[in-house]
């Protein structure tokens, strides 16, 4: 993940991005349990934001939710950085920190090795 930079960028349309909302300090041990426990959603890198424009990568709301939440289970079973496998395209997602990393079509992914993954997801 060396070489990629994250920057918070205008995403395309299909593609949804949320803050993360501030802990007031406070708050009661529930209300930090609930915070914790809460879905959260994925960032998009600025070089995968860049891939999903170049390559138009179209996936939907409810699409990205799904992958949202099969990423957040797979780090709660030790996955820290793998490879989500969709019928239109391929991610890499860092599930540690919560962010798709790269991502490219599926035409292009048969082509490639994946290295410094621990996981995969197929959708």
């Amino acid at each position: 993940m060396d070489k990629f930079s994250i920057h918070r960028v205008p995403l395309h349309p299909s593609i949804r991005q949320t803050q993360p909302t501030p802990l007031k300090s406070q708050q009661s041990f529930k209300a930090h349990l609930q915070d914790a426990t809460n879905q959260q959603e994925l960032k998009v890198s600025k070089h995968a934001h860049e891939r999903i424009i170049e390559r138009n990568i179209a996936i939907s709301e409810q699409e990205w939710q799904v992958v949202s939440d099969k990423v957040f289970e797979a780090h709660s079973k030790g996955v820290k950085q793998p490879l989500v496998l969709m019928d239109q395209a391929a991610l890499i997602v860092s599930a540690k920190n919560a962010t798709v990393i790269t991502a490219m079509d599926r035409t292009e992914a048969k082509q490639q090795i994946f290295t410094n993954i621990d996981g995969t997801i197929v959708l």
